[in-house]
């Protein structure tokens, strides 16, 4: 545990109490299940690009990006830069064409337009596996950040964290988690650059920094070969690209020039963040070399700010595993009523008989994340499995979808297998042959047998053409 002063745990204390404050307030007046998930459709560019961020910024870009620095030099900041080419690709082909999905408040209602009910409901379930996935993953981290900087028991903190995220996020929905969102935003923003600054100032400059540390960890291939280098960039790169939470974003504005410039900005911000997070565990190899690597971060808040202003950036850092969490919790609930629930049905629930289905759905999906993180933390394992297929069998045909080109079930259905075959034939049977990772090839199985199923089915009308001639 992190020794803090009582104004540096009030700061914190006050935080999350301007959190819950906060969302309890923006969603007041959420009426219907559009509200709940798409807010409105009326945010600018700079709202979406800060919701945006502080949602993909996570503990695994923040803790989690300073320890594998620690250990293996600035090789995994450039990795995580295919993140961030993957938002900048978004915001250029994507986001404008936002605009052909005006109604659309999932991802399932995108696959509905070429894939039917067959493929919204199949996106529906992997929807809801990995963000239940992802927020297992998220609200485990966050009772450890409670016990290491509040002393809390992990389960206390996982209580506490979440049981906040789930009030507001039951009541307001994506309105709540905008709003909090910007302000965790704030505070991350700031927070992560001052702990860089403060260390570098303490140890002497910049100069001082790079001539203590260890050669290689300045080196791109001095941890790692090209080929896994290129593996790790393109899982950065595919590995999120268009889950439901950033899919989402795209249609909380109708104005889709906002869209497309709040999605490049968050682009463009996440490349010095990473770098800044990556950099402070540079500081912490200098400051202490024989440290915990995951104790990167809170060594380098506690050694060189001031008091004060250590509860700040702790609040920051809190923040990026909430504003992870409520995003994924959302997206969760609304796949499930949206993308499940009204595909079983004849006729889908009325919008405020679904909203009180997404608000139940909320409500125990994060009750039950607490109890699995809690109690049963190795399924935690088999839901993050989950996450890992996601590009493989949804991806491309949800690309392919956003991007106006026409395609098939059967498409679909045959890419799907394809990837799943590919992830698992590599990864599984072959070992994964020179640290190439299984989701890039389940992916780009996934798109060579959905090119050439859809090509073989769009020149069948033709050729009946051709024949009915003759």
């Amino acid at each position: 545990m992190l020794e803090l002063t009582l104004i540096d745990q009030m700061t914190i204390i006050l935080y999350l109490g301007c959190v819950l404050g906060l969302g309890l307030w923006a969603g007041r007046r959420v009426n219907d299940l559009e509200e709940y998930a798409v807010a409105g459709r009326n945010y600018t560019a700079p709202i979406i690009a800060a919701t945006l961020s502080a949602s993909f910024i996570g503990g695994g870009f923040t803790m989690g990006n300073a320890e594998k620095v620690f250990t293996m030099g600035i090789v995994n900041i450039m990795a995580l830069w295919g993140f961030s080419l993957k938002e900048m690709l978004v915001a250029r082909f994507i986001a404008p064409r936002s605009r052909r999905f005006p109604t659309a408040i999932s991802v399932g209602d995108v696959m509905e337009v070429n894939y039917g009910k067959t493929g919204k409901f199949v996106t529906g379930i992997f929807s809801v596996l990995l963000c239940a996935g992802i927020l297992g993953a998220q609200i485990g981290g966050m009772g450890y950040l409670f016990n290491l900087f509040l002393g809390l028991s992990v389960p206390t903190g996982i209580m506490i964290g979440m049981g906040i995220i789930i009030l507001y996020d039951t009541v307001g929905g994506m309105r709540a988690v905008v709003s909090t969102d910007v302000l965790q935003f704030a505070i991350l923003a700031v927070g992560m650059p001052l702990v860089l600054i403060f260390g570098i100032s303490q140890l002497g400059g910049l100069g001082e920094v790079l001539d203590r540390v260890p050669a290689g960890h300045l080196e791109v291939f001095s941890k790692m070969t090209p080929m896994q280098f290129g593996s790790l960039f393109l899982t950065f790169m595919l590995g999120e690209t268009l889950v439901p939470p950033y899919v989402l974003r795209l249609f909380i504005s109708r104005d889709t020039k906002a869209v497309s410039r709040g999605t490049l900005w968050s682009g463009l911000f996440s490349v010095p963040f990473f770098a800044i997070s990556g950099g402070i565990g540079l500081v912490a190899l200098v400051l202490k070399p024989d440290l915990n690597p995951n104790l990167a971060i809170p060594f380098v808040v506690e050694s060189v700010l001031p008091i004060g202003m250590r509860g700040l950036v702790i609040a920051g850092i809190l923040a990026v595993v909430m504003s992870s969490a409520d995003s994924f919790l959302n997206s969760a609930s609304v796949a499930f009523v949206n993308d499940i629930v009204n595909p079983l049905r004849r006729e889908k629930l009325s919008n405020r008989t679904g909203l009180l289905w997404a608000r139940l759905a909320t409500l125990i999906t994060g009750f039950l994340a607490i109890v699995i993180a809690i109690r049963i933390q190795s399924l935690l394992d088999i839901l993050l499995f989950a996450y890992n297929f996601w590009s493989p069998i949804i991806l491309v045909p949800l690309a392919a979808t956003l991007l106006g080109y026409k395609a098939t079930p059967r498409a679909f259905i045959s890419g799907a297998a394809a990837g799943l075959i590919g992830v698992f034939g590599w990864s599984r049977l072959l070992g994964a042959p020179g640290g190439f990772d299984g989701l890039i090839i389940g992916v780009f199985a996934n798109f060579l047998v959905f090119w050439v199923v859809n090509r073989v089915q769009s020149a069948e009308p033709e050729c009946a053409q051709v024949l009915a001639r003759d």
